[in-house]
């Protein structure tokens, strides 16, 4: 009976080392390692003309801002869908999302950073990266 005992326990260790395994991968990334995920899933998803914003000192609404484009209402819902996915099961990130139902804009807040997802001829008309960028404004540019 003590032989069972003792067996029982490197397996109660190891089902213990593997739990906080799965909670270290579902843990809160930095930042900056969230990010990184955002643009790789963005990149593997085909978004195109992806831009980070560093927003750290200039807001506390996040720490960046990721614009990028799809070229169909469908694409602009799939990458947003699989990035929220993506980030749900790699961190236990719930996102809070707006407009995966139209595809036109969709905005993706995960906390840390900001992700705005456009149609391209959405993008032109907002023009959202430009309140952001140094020494930029929408007013400046129309004049």
């Amino acid at each position: 009976m003590e032989d069972l005992v003792l067996s029982s326990e490197p397996q109660a260790a190891a089902a213990a080392d593997s739990e906080a395994a799965a909670s270290a991968a579902k843990s809160r990334p930095t930042n900056l390692v969230l990010l990184e995920r955002i643009l790789a899933s963005l990149d593997e998803d085909k978004a195109e003309d992806v831009v980070q914003i560093d927003l750290r000192g200039k807001t506390a609404i996040a720490d960046f801002m990721v614009v990028a484009s799809g070229r169909s209402s469908r694409q602009v819902a799939g990458i947003s869908e699989k990035l929220s996915d993506r980030l749900k099961h790699e961190y236990g990130i719930i996102s809070k999302i707006e407009g995966r139902d139209t595809g036109d804009w969709v905005l993706i807040d995960t906390g840390d950073v900001i992700v705005h997802i456009f149609r391209p001829e959405v993008r032109e008309f907002y023009q959202l990266e430009k309140m952001w960028q140094p020494g930029m404004s929408p007013a400046q540019d129309q004049g």
